[in-house]
């Protein structure tokens, strides 16, 4: 038998440094699909370590994790929660991540500061939408997996079948790492026990003795010498120190996914996953390296830098998360990677050339901290008032490290939009900072104002989304919104050579205004860098050379405002060919004017198409529902690119359509599925309207036309 429960002991105590010893850390993120009982598993632990007294619960609003108003009126997460607590001389932080597809972008944000991504798996539902994802992006980011099977408790509950759909769906280097009993009231740890012990060989479904050859067979083929040692000689051969270190190295490898089961609302099974976090997880020491990219001089190339975590080395601390604390005011959360970040030290953020001092640090748990005077390598904190910290910066001593930066996080693009007006005016001085807090705090929040439409638009990843952004600008500020579905932004572009000619010519007493512009235009090819190229090719200086500034700010002009349905215009280069001047009355003025008007008639001769933009679209749902979903995409001028069946139950349908055809598709989708379908949206790419639609538009504009 082999017994892994002694290998990884703590070294106890604090460094030299003052800071805890990273050997001793383990960093963990708990994210999963949503209600797989992420924030109630987290409380359990909490309760199981002796950190809480008392267990909450997401109905009652008492849990440490969802402690704002929004979630707790709404019972699911909105945000990460920071949560740290002891076990077997361990110190374990680990993260509360949202599981709802709106709010996903601040679990991935949180992936750079843990060493292990522990995946939740619902017994009753198995393998989700947003499972996969997760999944795929912890493995692209290079971050050891672990899934942690919930629920295991309910009479729904089909341990067996998820776990089948768990290899179908990631393979066979998922294996248990323990087995339910049969009571369901624990769990037998398969690589600690092999069947023959005092344990037994009773488990829910499979056998403890088979598992438990099947995972420390699968940990010991990533050594060699192992491997041999164990053929040889079984596993009275094997040193249990061996064994732990090829279980580090597969986990990094990604040669191994652990599954372990457990139910937070008994409690079963919990205390060996705490046992697993703090001896067989990674620690700082142990992790892959993350993404950080440097820059060595201005100008050269980006090359990968590896941070070390070691206190006596620079600062290097990556900000994973900001939130507007009522006490403590900006609150920048951040991962230390290297050095020891300490109470009234100076940093540098990012790139910026003065220092900032820290002044306070802090420990969190859900919305409590304790403050501390250092934090070292491998550490999660937080530093309060510092007005310029943002997510995603990186804090760091020397100017060495000004152009480090995480290597960019996949987070979801912010397409689904409302356009917003306040519904008191008088709120419009206390607005600009209200929604900047937010838009500090979401890393997939978006505040644009498009010319095109003179709209502002609030965007982010769903409707439930914005919603919730728009609760809590009313709590943070007492500010309401009024919305609305925004307009299409549309562009304009040409599909073939265009030309034209326009005299500016004025008189009104003493000096008079004269420019004239003739001028080609042609299409550009769609993937041109800025859309936009101007030529002079005027010769004998029919045109003297400081009037083609005005004559390009001109056509500038009409490129923002549109030349015939009002939208900026893209995709065009533009030859002046020939003009004239007058010695007197020609001023800049009057090429500005002559430009312009040259361009907007050229324009109208060169097959003017508007463009509309589309997004990709991927909607999983029951595979019942693939008729109505493909049907729904086509009604909308979309087109499905492509289905997935996921097992028998499921079903992805990827697709792309206009993106103003998919405004309601939340509801939309509610209607066809009960509820049951998720869905993401990314913009893709512009592509020209109908011509009945591009009609309705120009038919619409109603220019404003200058003196001329």
């Amino acid at each position: 038998m082999l017994v892994m429960a002694t290998v990884a002991n703590a070294s106890q105590g604090l460094t030299a440094s003052g800071v805890r010893n990273a050997k001793d850390i383990r960093n963990i993120a708990i994210a999963g699909h949503a209600s797989t009982g992420k924030t109630l598993l987290s409380e359990r632990l909490l309760l199981e370590s002796g950190e809480i007294g008392r267990m909450g619960a997401v109905e009652d609003g008492t849990t440490t994790s969802d402690w704002t108003e929004e979630e707790k009126h709404h019972q699911h997460s909105m945000r990460s929660s920071v949560l740290h607590l002891e076990h077997e001389g361990h110190w374990v932080n680990f993260i509360d991540t949202p599981g709802r597809s709106d709010f996903l972008g601040h679990a991935i944000a949180a992936f750079p500061a843990v060493e292990t991504v522990a995946i939740t798996v619902d017994a009753t539902k198995g393998v989700q939408s947003t499972t996969r994802r997760l999944m795929k992006i912890a493995a692209d980011r290079n971050l050891p997996r672990m899934i942690i099977v919930t629920k295991t408790d309910s009479p729904e509950a089909d341990c067996e079948g998820v776990t089948d759909a768990i290899q179908e769906a990631f393979g066979s280097i998922c294996l248990p790492i323990n087995l339910p009993t049969p009571d369901g009231a624990g769990v037998v740890n398969v690589l600690e026990h092999d069947g023959s012990d005092d344990a037994g060989d009773d488990a829910l479904f499979s056998s403890v003795h088979e598992s438990h050859e099947k995972i420390v067979e699968q940990i010991i083929e990533v050594q060699d010498e192992l491997m041999t040692t164990y053929l040889e000689e079984g596993e009275e051969g094997l040193k249990p120190g061996a064994v732990h270190d090829a279980l580090e190295q597969a986990l990094r490898e990604a040669h191994l996914v652990p599954i372990c089961y457990c139910s937070a609302k008994t409690g079963a099974g919990c205390k060996d996953l705490l046992h697993i976090f703090a001896t067989l997880l990674p620690d700082p020491l142990e992790g892959n390296p993350r993404p950080f990219m440097l820059r060595a001089e201005e100008g050269g190339a980006e090359h990968e830098h590896h941070a070390e975590p070691d206190p006596s080395k620079p600062v290097i601390a990556h900000v994973f998360k900001v939130a507007a604390d009522k006490h403590l005011g900006k609150l920048g959360v951040f991962r230390v990677h290297q050095g020891v970040v300490r109470a009234k030290m100076e940093l540098h953020l990012d790139d910026q050339k003065k220092a900032v001092r820290v002044g306070h640090l802090v420990k969190r748990q859900g919305k409590d901290h304790v403050e501390v005077d250092a934090l070292g390598p491998g550490d999660i904190g937080g530093v309060t008032k510092l007005d310029d910290i943002h997510f995603d910066g990186v804090l760091h001593e020397g100017h060495e490290l000004d152009s480090l930066h995480l290597k960019p996080l996949p987070l979801p693009k912010p397409v689904f939009g409302l356009a917003i007006q306040l519904k008191n005016r008088a709120d419009e001085g206390k607005f600009g900072t209200a929604i900047q807090k937010l838009l500090d705090e979401d890393p997939c929040l978006k505040l644009e104002r498009i010319a095109a439409t003179k709209q502002t638009v609030l965007r982010g990843l769903g409707e439930m989304h914005l919603n919730a952004v728009m609760e809590r600008l009313k709590e943070i500020s007492g500010i309401e919104l009024d919305t609305s579905a925004p307009k299409i932004a549309y562009k304009e572009t040409i599909s073939k050579k265009g030309e034209a000619s326009h005299r500016h010519k004025k008189q009104t007493g003493g000096a008079g205004q004269f420019g004239e512009v003739h001028l080609r235009v042609e299409p550009l090819p769609t993937d041109h860098e800025t859309g936009f190229e101007f030529v002079n090719a005027t010769v004998g200086g029919s045109i003297p050379r400081q009037f083609m500034p005005a004559i390009e700010k001109g056509i500038k002009q009409a490129l923002a405002d549109g030349a015939f349905a009002g939208y900026p215009l893209t995709g065009v280069r533009v030859e002046v060919f020939d003009g004239k001047h007058h010695p007197v009355d020609s001023k800049e003025i009057a090429f500005i004017t002559a430009g312009r008007r040259a361009f907007t008639e050229a324009v109208k001769s060169a097959g003017p198409r508007l463009l509309e933009p589309y997004a990709k679209v991927e909607i999983t749902a029951p595979a019942s529902a693939l008729g109505d979903l493909t049907g729904e995409i086509a009604s909308k001028r979309g087109r499905v690119l492509d289905t997935e069946m996921i097992g028998s139950e499921q079903v992805i349908v990827r697709g792309e359509a206009p993106l103003g055809e998919l405004q309601n598709l939340s509801t939309e989708l509610r209607s066809l599925t009960g509820g049951a379908a998720s869905y993401t949206l990314e913009h893709s790419h512009e592509e020209p309207c109908p011509p009945h639609v591009q009609q309705e538009v120009v038919a619409a504009f109603a220019p404003d036309h200058d003196e001329d």
